[in-house]
C-alpha cells in the first residue's frame, strides 16, 4: 500500500472507516470505506498529497465533485460528499461491485456486436445526460466505465470535465488519455459534445476488435495519428463486425466534428438501427457520395461479404461498367437495346398506373428526424416538424407522420412529422420539511422517479424531508431519479448501566452521551448504598439524543422521635412503632401483677431520637399467678370464710 493510502480501519474525516484499497490513478488513490453515519459502503477518492499544494490539481479535483454531484443518473457514478483530511482532499462517491470496462475488454474482447452496442448505448446515455447540462467529460475511456454483475455500465471520473464555458486547459496543452482523444482535443483546441462522442467511438472500436485504432511509442505519436491518420476499419481486425455497425464506428471517428453524429441521441439511434442491419444515413448526400462512392444495399445478417469486398463497395469508387461482348469479342448491341426497351416500358407503365405528379410517402415513424427529412426530401416532399414530449421514444425520433406511410400524394406536398422532444424536463422543488408521502407525491407529479434514504437529524422531525439529491432548483429530465433524504429523528444512543455508581459519576457518563438526567432520593438501611444509584429508568436499550434517564439515589434514613410506650398494650405499642418507621422486637417478661399482663413494662431505647428502620425493644408482661401458701389447719377443723 502506498504511503498516501490510509491503513485499514483508519477513520477519514471522522466519518468514513477504511475497509480496503481499490486502486490508484495518476491523481488519486481510491479506497472502499464504510460511511459510519449512513451505514453504507462508499468509494473514497483521495488526491495524492504531492498534488494537494498544486492549485490547478486541487481545482480539478474540486470540479470533479461539483460536476458529478449534479449528475444523478442511472449510468453515472453518484458523488455524495467532499472534504479535506490529513493534508489532502477527498471525494466520497457511490461504491460499485464490478470491474472496469477496460478489464472486461482485456479479458473478453472482441465482444459480440449486440453486447458492444448495448454497453455503448449505456455510456452514451450518461454522456447525453451530462451534455444537456453543459458538462463535457473530456476523458471518456474504458478505464472510467464500471460494469456491475448485471451488465450495467456507469461512467465515473469527471476530474477534467468541462462545465459550461469554463475550460482549464491552457492553449496548446492536452488533457485526457492519448488513445481516446478526439483530434481537436489532441491539438489543444476547444472541446464540445462531439469530442466525447469521438472517444465513445474509440471505446466501441476497442470492444469490437480488442485494440484501439491508434497506438504508438509515446502520447505525442498517438496524438499525431489521431489528427492525421484514418482508422483501419474494425472489420479488418474482426471480420464478424457487421457492415452497418462498422459504418457507425467510422462516422463516430470522423476527424471533422461536424461530420460525426450531432449528439448522443443520434449516435444511439444509429446503433439501434445498426443492430437491425441498417447503416446510418448521411446528412449531406453530396459529401457522402464524394467520400464513399454510391450507396449500396446492406446485406442481410449472415450474408456479410469479405472485408475487401465490403471496403470496395462501401468506401471506394465503383468499377466501370464493362462492354457486353460475345465470346469472339463482338459487341452484342442488341442485348443492350433489349434491356433499354424493357426499362423504358416499365417506366411508362409505372407513370400510367400511378400518375406522373404523385409520389408514395415513405414510412418514417421510428427513424431519426434527420434521416426522415432526408428521405422525404429525396422523395420530392417537403416536411414540417412538430416537437412533442415522449416518455418512451428517444429524443429526435419520429413518433408520427401525416400523411401516413404508403399514402400517395402530389409531389411537393408537406408531410408533418411529430418528433419526440424526449421526456421533457422539470426543476427539483423545495420539499424540505415536508412529510415523506407528500414530498414523494409532489415529485412523482413532476415526472420524477423517487427513492428514499434515511438519516438522523437534530432539527427535522421523524419522517420529514431533510434534503434532496440533486439539490433544489436543478433541472432534470423527467424520469430521472430524485433521492429524498428522510429524517429518522434524532440520533439514538445506547443507554449504559449506571447502577452502583455515585450520582456524580452516573450524571457525567450519561450527559457525555447527550442524555438529560433526573434523580430522586430513596432512604436505604444499607450504608454502602448511600449516595449511589439504586435504580435507573430505562435500564437498557436506546434513547434519542437529549432523552431523559431517571435515577434513584440512596440516602440515609431520617431520625424520628421514639414514643414512650410503657403501660400500652403490646399490640398497640407494636403498631405505633411500626407506623413511626421502626422495627419492633417484643420480649415477654414474667410478672405476678395481673395488670401488667400483655402490657409494656419497659422499652429500649426509652426515648429520644433514632433512625427510621432501627429496632426498638419492648418488654411486655406475662402474668404468672403467685404460689399458694401451705395450709395450717388439721383435718376436720372448721374453716370460717370471712
Amino acid at each position: 500500500m502506498t504511503p498516501d493510502v490510509p491503513e485499514t480501519s483508519t477513520i477519514i474525516d471522522g466519518r468514513y472507516r477504511v475497509l480496503h484499497r481499490v486502486g490508484s490513478g495518476g491523481m488519486a488513490d481510491v479506497v472502499c470505506a464504510e460511511d459510519l453515519q449512513l451505514g453504507r459502503k462508499v468509494a473514497i477518492k483521495l488526491l495524492h498529497r504531492r498534488f494537494a499544494q498544486d492549485e490547478e490539481f486541487v481545482e480539478r479535483f474540486r470540479r470533479e465533485a461539483s460536476s458529478a454531484a449534479g449528475l444523478q443518473h442511472p449510468h453515472v457514478v453518484a458523488v455524495y460528499d467532499r472534504g479535506a483530511w490529513d493534508d489532502t482532499y477527498y471525494i466520497a462517491m457511490e461504491y460499485l461491485e464490478g470491474r472496469t470496462l477496460k478489464k472486461l475488454v482485456q479479458e473478453e474482447a472482441p465482444l459480440a456486436a449486440p453486447r458492444a452496442i448495448d454497453l455503448t448505448i449505456q455510456i452514451l446515455r450518461a454522456a447525453r445526460f451530462a451534455h444537456k447540462r453543459g458538462i463535457i467529460h473530456r476523458d471518456l475511456k474504458p478505464h472510467n466505465v464500471i460494469i456491475d454483475g448485471e451488465g450495467r455500465a456507469k461512467v465515473t471520473d469527471f476530474g477534467i470535465a468541462k462545465a459550461g464555458a469554463s475550460d482549464m486547459t491552457q492553449t496548446g496543452s492536452i488533457m485526457g488519455t492519448a488513445q481516446y482523444l478526439s483530434p481537436e482535443q489532441a491539438q489543444g483546441h476547444a472541446v464540445s459534445a462531439p469530442s466525447d462522442l469521438y472517444s465513445v467511438g474509440i471505446i466501441l472500436y476497442e470492444m469490437l476488435t480488442g485494440r484501439v485504432p491508434f497506438e504508438g511509442e509515446s502520447a505525442v505519436t498517438i496524438a499525431l495519428k489521431q489528427v492525421g491518420e484514418a482508422p483501419v476499419p474494425p472489420s479488418r481486425h474482426n471480420p464478424a463486425v457487421p457492415p452497418a455497425l462498422e459504418a457507425v464506428v467510422m462516422k463516430a471517428l470522423e476527424k471533422d466534428p461536424a461530420r460525426r453524429f450531432a449528439d448522443a441521441d443520434e449516435f444511439i439511434a444509429a446503433l439501434e438501427h445498426a443492430g437491425q442491419g441498417i447503416a446510418p444515413p448521411a446528412t449531406d448526400a453530396t459529401s457522402v457520395l464524394q467520400a464513399t462512392g454510391p450507396m449500396i444495399p446492406i446485406p442481410p445478417p449472415g450474408a456479410y461479404q469479405p472485408v475487401e469486398h465490403v471496403e470496395q463497395r462501401s468506401y471506394g469508387p465503383q468499377p466501370p461498367v464493362e462492354d457486353v461482348r460475345d465470346g469472339d469479342g463482338r459487341s452484342r448491341w442488341w442485348v443492350a437495346l433489349l434491356v433499354g426497351l424493357i426499362v423504358a416500358a416499365a417506366i411508362v407503365g409505372g407513370l400510367l398506373l400511378t400518375g406522373k405528379d404523385k409520389v408514395q410517402v415513405p414510412n418514417e415513424v421510428g427513424n431519426p428526424q434527420a434521416e426522415a427529412e432526408l428521405v422525404l426530401k429525396r422523395a420530392g416532399l417537403s416536411t414540417d416538424v412538430t416537437m412533442k414530449e415522449s416518455a418512451t421514444a428517444a429524443k429526435g425520433t419520429v413518433t408520427g407522420q401525416d400523411p401516413g406511410g404508403g399514402s400517395r400524394v402530389p409531389k411537393g406536398s408537406v408531410v408533418t412529422l411529430t418528433v419526440s422532444a424526449g421526456p421533457g424536463t422539470a426543476r427539483v422543488p423545495d420539499v424540505t420539511g415536508q412529510g415523506r408521502n407528500a414530498a414523494k407525491k409532489q415529485l412523482a407529479g413532476l415526472g420524477f422517479n423517487v427513492t428514499e434514504e434515511r438519516a438522523t437529524s437534530d432539527t427535522v422531525g421523524e419522517n420529514r424531508v431533510i434534503t434532496t439529491r440533486p439539490a433544489v432548483g436543478q433541472e432534470l429530465d423527467k424520469g430521472a431519479t430524485v433521492v429524498l433524504v428522510v429524517s429518522s429523528g434524532k440520533e439514538r444512543v445506547a443507554v449504559p448501566k449506571v447502577t452502583d455508581l455515585t450520582e456524580d459519576e452516573a450524571r457525567s457518563t450519561l450527559e457525555s452521551l447527550g442524555f438529560a438526567v433526573s434523580s430522586t432520593e430513596q432512604e436505604t438501611d444499607d450504608t454502602t448504598k448511600v449516595g449511589k444509584v439504586l435504580a435507573q429508568k430505562p435500564t437498557s436499550g436506546t434513547l434519542p439524543k437529549g432523552g431523559t434517564v431517571s435515577l434513584t439515589v440512596g440516602k440515609e434514613p431520617a431520625q424520628v422521635d421514639i414514643p414512650s410506650l410503657v403501660g400500652q398494650g403490646r399490640l398497640a405499642a407494636t403498631q405505633t412503632l411500626e407506623q413511626a418507621g421502626f422495627k419492633v422486637d417484643a420480649v415477654p417478661q414474667d410478672t405476678s401483677d395481673k395488670t401488667q399482663d400483655l402490657h409494656v413494662i419497659s422499652q429500649d431505647p426509652a426515648g429520644g431520637k433514632a433512625k427510621k428502620g432501627s429496632t426498638v425493644t419492648i418488654n411486655y408482661g406475662n402474668y404468672v399467678p403467685a404460689a399458694t401458701a401451705p395450709s395450717t389447719t388439721a383435718p376436720g377443723d372448721t374453716v370460717t370464710t370471712p
